[in-house]
């Protein structure tokens, strides 16, 4: 209750706060700015009582009970704060309003803006609300979920924040041109505004798909950095097109005849956020992604609120387009204005076939069966689409803006465009798109540090122009010139691939048998592949061994044995069973409330190798959502035994039979082991694009 009070309560302040600023009265100006200070308290209580009520354990409430759970580390509660859909969507709102306080009390907006900026936010707090995570548990539970173990990393616990803190300042460029078109500004009262902001949008939203690439490398051990998941790519899509607003903003600035198009690409850019957020928690990507969510009531909520917002800045757009100025977009074909602008052409290209792509599974379903299209379709079609934006990009930085004259003749880079191919060759690509997709980026990168000693080319823009190009040289070279295989390794036998001797040293469990280590060495250096395990001792999520070197990464990815030596028995009670060296009977057992639902069940099992008897109480801890249970040694480790089940008779009893730990962490394993020339090019490319993209604000 308290946390839904606090919801509308900022509701009711966005509100407020947005009839204050559209009167335009200097007098109610400074109420709606205490209005929209009052909105962020609200947004920060309603955070803060979710944090409290994941930190208390409260699990009476849903949200809490689904995402976190008691024994859940400190620094994986906060996660929990935004695991779900109800806890990102407050997180959104509590964004948003940090930033509207901050634009409204350094009056970074007319009140015309900050009307349209309140508006939005009223638009978030309302699906907060009807998407709440305050929500009660409909049946008690003693302890929550859990959050996923494989979103119990640090990359993943800083994801989701700067994703949002992307979407939530896209608002800003929305707000000036709406305010915009609806005074009558003129470019230069709104465009730096406008540019400074998206460019920290655009750096904090790359930054988050950046590091989404990053865990997914690390941690989901298929060797890959992007997927092109639907999910994934309705956070690029909004990222690319917010990169067409800056680039066209920048051409407006020497020609005001491009305004449309920075107006239409400002409505585009935070439009496809809200229908990035659509697709992904509608529950139509359900069978097509695994990050998205499922069986969500609230896509049609969010679909409304998307057309809210495209509509009218649509439709404000087509009133205004008569007043916007007229004339001249360049100057000429061989113009820098021009260039930039074909290479906004080509982005909206990339944008519009990944936006294709990821809607697909929503088009087919209005036709027929929903259905999605492979990886295969975007690496298509996007490959020769990235060739051309790397050129518009090198020859863009060869122009000056205003006069068009060059900066250096286009055919000393020629050497550059070589290089690039011939590394990729060198590196063992033979496909020739992605050959000449090399030599594009090396031309792109050479061409923005030239333009920047010429001084056409301000730091940031030349360092996020050569992390692209550096970004995509490695793509080229951890992709296309990967190779791998799938290996058997036995323990202790050195095996050599690629030119690397990689020796399998074996498992080791943690001392709290909460995960085991593959261990190898990779010419001498030891690396560690990670499984987390369950409290029953089952897998829950692997991480690979990754050897790092500068000429690139050497990825072992384990798979559990074929044949792990574990065994299921079912006694019934006085009888016998038989594994390969022991006899078991089931004696009895004992059952013990321990309140909240759960319940200790201990088992009397008796063990004899034919000649002795040992008697062990193997137990199990059962809940109402299920149960675990930890392998006890018999006959002194030779073998261990886990209780995974008593009827409810207690006439039968389950037990799983387990290798000794010095058997389980000898056995032999088959690894997929590959090769990622030069990634860690990708990584530093990932940093430049958005340390220059932030570098560029204050130009």
């Amino acid at each position: 209750m308290i946390g839904t009070i606090f919801l509308a309560v900022t509701l009711a302040l966005s509100l407020c706060a947005l009839l204050c600023y559209a009167t335009r009265a200097e007098r109610l100006e400074r109420w709606g700015r205490l209005f929209t200070l009052l909105s962020l308290a609200g947004a920060a209580g309603a955070s803060g009582y979710l944090m409290w009520l994941i930190f208390g354990n409260h699990f009476e409430i849903a949200y809490v009970a689904s995402y976190s759970s008691a024994e859940l580390p400190a620094v994986y509660k906060f996660s929990a704060f935004w695991a779900g859909q109800q806890g990102s969507f407050l997180l959104w709102l509590l964004i948003h309003a940090v930033a509207g306080v901050m634009l409204s009390f350094r009056q970074r907006l007319t009140s015309v803006g900050m009307a349209v900026y309140m508006f939005l936010q009223a638009l978030l707090a309302f699906l907060v609300m009807a998407k709440s995570p305050f929500l009660p548990q409909e049946a008690a539970v003693e302890n929550g979920v859990g959050l996923n173990p494989l979103l119990q990393d640090p990359w993943m616990a800083i994801h989701p924040p700067v994703i949002f803190i992307g979407y939530a300042l896209l608002a800003v460029p929305f707000a000036c041109s709406a305010a915009a078109l609806i005074e009558n500004q003129k470019a230069k009262q709104w465009l730096e505004q406008a540019r400074r902001w998206t460019l920290v949008a655009w750096a904090f939203l790359g930054a988050g798909i950046f590091i989404g690439g990053y865990w997914a490398y690390k941690v989901l051990g298929w060797g890959g950095f992007w997927g092109w998941d639907p999910v994934e790519n309705s956070s690029l899509v909004p990222w690319l097109v917010a990169g067409i607003f800056i680039h066209v903003l920048r051409v407006a600035r020497v020609r005001e005849a491009v305004l449309s198009m920075v107006h239409l690409a400002a409505v585009f850019a935070f439009s496809l956020v809200l229908y990035g957020t659509f697709l992904t928690r509608s529950g139509i990507l359900g069978d097509f992604s695994v990050h998205s969510f499922s069986g969500t009531s609230i896509g049609m909520t969010i679909a409304v609120v998307n057309a809210i917002v495209l509509v009218s800045g649509l439709l404000l757009l087509t009133v205004r387009a008569n007043k916007l100025p007229k004339g001249e977009m360049y100057p000429g074909y061989n113009s820098r204005e021009f260039i930039v602008l074909l290479g906004a052409l080509v982005l909206v290209f990339i944008a519009a076939v990944i936006f294709l792509g990821m809607s697909m599974p929503l088009l087919t379903q209005l036709v027929g069966r929903p259905a999605a299209v492979d990886t295969d379709f975007y690496v298509r079609t996007t490959l020769p689409l990235a060739i051309v934006m790397m050129f518009c990009i090198a020859f863009a930085c060869l122009h000056r803006y205003g006069d068009g004259s060059k900066i250096v003749a286009g055919r000393m880079l020629g050497i550059f465009f070589a290089a690039g191919a011939g590394i990729s060759w060198l590196a063992g690509v033979r496909q020739l798109l992605p050959i000449v997709l090399a030599g594009a980026a090396v031309l792109g990168a050479a061409a923005s540090v030239l333009s920047w000693r010429k001084k056409a080319l301000g730091f940031g823009g030349m360092a996020a122009h050569f992390g692209l190009g550096l970004s995509l040289l490695a793509i080229v070279l951890a992709g296309s010139g990967s190779q791998s295989t799938s290996q058997e390794l036995n323990v202790g036998e050195p095996v050599t691939l690629y030119g690397h001797e990689i020796v399998y040293k074996g498992q080791q469990f943690a001392d709290d048998m909460s995960a085991k280590y593959y261990i190898y060495t990779v010419d001498g250096r030891e690396v560690r592949a990670l499984t987390k395990l369950h409290a029953n001792g089952e897998d829950a999520a692997r991480e690979p061994a990754i050897d790092k070197t500068l000429a690139g990464d050497i990825y072992i990815a384990p798979t559990p044995p074929k044949d792990s030596g574990r065994q299921e028995l079912i006694l019934k009670h006085g009888r016998m069973a038989m594994d390969d060296l022991y006899a078991y009977r089931y004696e009895g057992a004992k059952m013990e409330e321990q309140g909240g639902g759960r319940m200790l069940v201990t088992a009397a099992i008796a063990v004899t190798d034919g000649e002795t008897i040992e008697r062990v109480e193997p137990a199990i801890q059962a809940t109402l959502e299920g149960g675990t249970s930890k392998p006890v040694d018999v006959f002194g480790g030779k073998k261990r035994v886990r209780l995974t089940g008593v009827s409810a008779d207690q006439k039968q009893a389950r037990l799983e039979i387990l290798p000794s730990l010095e058997t389980e962490t000898q056995q032999a394993i088959t690894a997929s082991i590959s090769t990622k020339p030069f990634i860690w090019m990708l990584w530093l490319g990932s940093v430049l694009v958005c340390v220059g993209t932030l570098a560029a604000v204050k130009k």
